[in-house]
């Protein structure tokens, strides 16, 4: 199942969790071959309309293959769909 965060070690940029809990909804709409053609620095994702699109998950899941268990790897699923392994995560911007 999943766990508290802060049960295991941060990251090098002091992030906790970033990876195997649960898989955590990003602001990005899916696109399937966007990294494609998409700027190699800081891509914004592809614009979706009201309904309809996918968005992005990523980070994997604690019931999941090891290759699910990395921010690389991407999920997509409708936004008003909820489960039992995804969430989100709050961010802000550095200053």
């Amino acid at each position: 199942g999943t766990a508290p965060v802060g049960s295991f070690d941060s990251n090098g940029y002091g992030l906790y969790d970033m990876a195997g809990n649960v898989w955590e909804y990003c602001a990005d709409w899916y696109g399937e071959n966007y990294y494609t053609n998409s700027p190699l620095k800081n891509p914004k994702g592809p614009k979706g309309p009201d309904t309809g699109q996918f968005w992005v998950l990523r980070g994997g899941a604690w019931n999941n293959l090891t290759k699910h268990l990395r921010a690389a790897y991407r999920l997509n699923n409708y936004p008003t769909t909820r489960r039992y392994d995804s969430g989100f995560r709050c961010v802000s911007g550095l200053n």
